[in-house]
């Protein structure tokens, strides 16, 4: 196994970061769930957002690396 992440795996797991904090965000609007339940969800999201920042990160520096890339914005912002 590599230890090198690929660009489209990069690509996939930041657009799939961004989804997933996209869905928690609206599930903890949610009237429905409990005060204990959206703070477990709560602490749920802080993780997804941190996970997300990481790979912000490595997006960035490859794209320092990579020119072909798309920016962060236009990949977070744009169809592809």
């Amino acid at each position: 196994m590599t230890t090198t992440i690929s660009n489209n795996a990069l690509i996939y797991a930041v657009l799939a970061l961004n989804s997933e904090i996209s869905l928690q965000k609206e599930y903890l609007d949610s009237p429905d769930i409990s005060v204990e339940e959206r703070e477990e969800e709560q602490e749920i999201l802080d993780d997804v957002e941190q996970a997300f920042m990481e790979f912000i990160d490595l997006y960035k520096k490859r794209c320092k690396i990579d020119s072909q890339l798309p920016k962060i914005d236009e990949l977070l912002t744009d169809e592809l």
